[in-house]
């Protein structure tokens, strides 16, 4: 029992340390990714494509690579094949200053952003029944660790090496974290969830509220690539920042977003109701996406990205939740693997609209656009709210409330 024991923290260490690793890879050259482009000569259109590539390609795999890691009842598979495109990712951007090398990075970024259900899915394996909301909360501080360490490496590492020296950077973080998940061992037990399967997917896709939510979640995450992980740095530089500059600027956003994150579902939600506290997130990302385009100074930007990053950090955990909670248990899978490839949409027409507006009237036009998407995003979360709380009195006045 006790070499049992061991082993399963020694399992539960490395999986803690890949996911680390897979993170800090995926993100140690974004806040440099759109200056980089344009460093090549790259139009805000074209940018917009490589940048929304991450999001396309998501699109595509992550529910199928979600359904056949189900199928197989297999997850370390596919945590490699993460760890391995990553790295390979990061080397496609060292290997040579072209924008054809750019694009092929991005697009394998992708291909590993979509093995992260395979993640989730192992580490909720690795606790006892009835741990599962733990496992998903101790997670989420996991990717943001890992996502704000590789991000406040970048601006150290263009001051120090230049360009290349976040992509190799990136490329021996993925290849570590490669090497640890070979010694990854599947879960024995662990919790018993229903596998997601094609044939689910039409009932599912017929569940209103989950429609809702997933359309609130392409505009917040249209919002987020458009701003913090697409073109702000690009505009931070056009103020005078410099490469410390840069590392300021991803924790004035990185920082409260984290922190707000694992604030919202705890504290704000219970207090102040989920719809609400969504619409407040909205509400005031939408300003300070908009109000990006109009301050005058790197410290005035520095502000109204802290600001963005806590209330963009509201929502983001709260629609997560709404997706799924009224969901069957049996159910839960597909939907979150339908929920999570339908908000990657967002990911890669937020930053592809935004580089041909971008083209057209300039690098500030981009940021109008993120405030009008936070904006129809609180509209439609007022209007679906209300409708929300008439449903609920109108079965309440039923006796029905249980049936919510």
């Amino acid at each position: 029992m006790k070499t049992t024991g061991s082993s399963d923290r020694i399992n539960h260490g490395l999986f803690v340390g890949v996911t680390l690793l897979y993170w800090c890879s995926l993100y140690v050259y974004v806040p440099i990714l759109s200056p980089y482009l344009e460093h090549l000569g790259a139009s805000y259109s074209l940018a917009g494509i490589v940048l929304g590539s991450y999001g396309l390609t998501q699109i595509l795999l992550r529910l199928p690579l979600g359904i056949a890691s189900d199928r197989m009842k297999l997850r370390k598979p596919y945590i490699l094949l993460g760890m391995l495109a990553t790295a390979l990712s990061c080397l496609c951007f060292a290997w040579g200053e072209q924008i054809e090398w750019a694009l092929a990075g991005r697009i394998l970024s992708g291909v590993a952003a979509s093995t992260w259900v395979a993640f989730t899915v192992m580490y909720a394996g690795l606790h006892r029944e009835g741990g599962a909301t733990r496992a998903m909360g101790t997670i989420s501080l996991l990717t943001a660790g890992g996502q704000l360490l590789g991000m406040l490496l970048s601006g150290y590492l263009l001051k120090t090496g230049g360009w290349a020296a976040s992509f190799w950077t990136g490329a021996l973080i993925g290849a570590a974290g490669l090497l640890l998940a070979l010694f990854l061992k599947e879960p024995r037990g662990g919790i018993d969830r229903t596998p997601m399967r094609y044939g689910d997917l039409l009932p599912v896709m017929k569940d209103g509220l989950l429609w809702r939510v997933s359309t609130l979640s392409i505009l917040a995450h249209g919002v987020l690539f458009i701003t913090m992980f697409g073109f702000t740095p690009s505009y931070a530089l056009q103020l005078g920042a410099d490469e410390a500059g840069l590392t300021l600027l991803v924790a004035a956003f990185m920082v409260p977003h984290a922190v707000s994150s694992y604030l919202t579902g705890r504290v704000l939600a219970p207090k102040f109701g989920a719809w609400n506290v969504v619409l407040a997130g909205f509400v005031i990302s939408a300003l300070c996406s908009a109000a990006t385009s109009v301050v005058p100074t790197f410290g005035l930007l520095l502000l109204t990205q802290a600001l963005n990053g806590w209330f963009q950090g509201l929502h983001f955990p709260l629609l997560l939740g709404l997706s799924i909670d009224h969901i069957d248990e049996r159910k839960r899978a597909t939907a979150m693997g339908f929920y999570q490839a339908v908000y990657a949409v967002g990911m890669f027409a937020g930053p592809f609209v935004a580089g041909t507006l971008n083209e057209w009237s300039g690098l500030k036009s981009g940021f109008y656009l993120a405030g009008v998407l936070g904006a129809a995003a609180a509209a439609l979360t007022v209007f679906w709210f209300k409708r929300e709380r008439r449903a609920e009195s109108r079965l309440a006045a039923e006796g029905r409330t249980d049936s919510l």
